[in-house]
């Protein structure tokens, strides 16, 4: 009998355990949800419109108010609060089945749609929500594919910007703090897009999201640090004698956003 002689690493690292999902009822979330093997999620006008009348039925049903959003070809960006725990895990598990079964069935595909885990990070003080929000409209611009938010169809833009209504969409406490009168208030958000977002801040919301870690104000994140929370990517540590990591534990997958399409 032949026997295969196993390969050590030699290099001793390992990837970091992945840290549970950080989700507070009442705090908003910056949600990502990418294609498998970026494919693309859309390829029909139909297919944007039965994601956004799911998206709106079920977050009734999870309590969750969305704030703003954006369905590229192959993802989609969500920033929405939950007002329940459960609420945002729920929303997006269920969203995600019941676009899938549709999406197979038109196209006569079968298996998985989406890209594992959907990533996400907590959005607490106010510079990042509204930063989110831009953030969130503005990634058509950033792709290429159109030269203003406004010409972009599957975005919360028109809404926010006080255009068309939508009642999938509640606005944020501090979108509302731009102004109390509703006219000023869209003027005001209109004009910060039109400012764009500083490159630290798109790193920032860009890392942040990718790796689980909150963007919230300095007595927010001392809260969390108190409780032994990682605020911050850490490296990947040198493997301890007599472990064996399992899937379960690993890391995330590699960055998010290296190709494939602006996020």
């Amino acid at each position: 009998m032949r026997f295969r002689q196993r390969t050590m690493r030699t290099d001793r690292s390992w990837p970091m355990a992945r840290q549970q999902r950080l989700v507070l009822p009442g705090v908003a979330v910056h949600i990502i949800q990418r294609g498998n093997n970026r494919v693309s999620c859309f390829k029909h006008e139909n297919d944007y419109l039965m994601y956004l009348a799911n998206l709106r039925q079920l977050s009734i049903k999870f309590q969750c108010d969305v704030h703003a959003y954006c369905l590229m070809t192959n993802h989609v960006h969500l920033l929405l609060s939950p007002n329940v725990a459960g609420g945002c895990t729920g929303l997006m598990k269920a969203l995600g089945q019941r676009y899938v079964q549709y999406f197979n069935a038109r196209h006569g595909r079968s298996g998985t749609l989406w890209e594992g885990r959907f990533r996400s990070c907590l959005t607490e003080s106010a510079g990042y929500v509204l930063a989110c929000y831009r953030y969130i409209e503005l990634n058509p611009v950033r792709a290429g594919m159109v030269g203003h938010p406004i010409a972009y169809p599957w975005s919360s833009y028109a809404v926010n910007a006080g255009i068309r209504p939508d009642p999938l969409l509640t606005p944020h406490a501090e979108f509302l703090a731009l102004s109390a009168d509703a006219a000023e208030c869209h003027r005001a958000y209109r004009r910060l897009v039109d400012d764009g977002i500083e490159p630290s801040v798109l790193q920032a919301i860009r890392d942040a999201t990718n790796g689980g870690y909150p963007l919230a104000g300095d007595i927010f994140k001392l809260g969390l640090a108190t409780s032994g929370r990682k605020l911050v990517r850490g490296r990947a540590g040198r493997r301890k004698s007599g472990s064996d990591p399992d899937s379960s534990q690993l890391g995330s997958d590699p960055d998010l956003f290296s190709a494939g399409g602006v996020s």
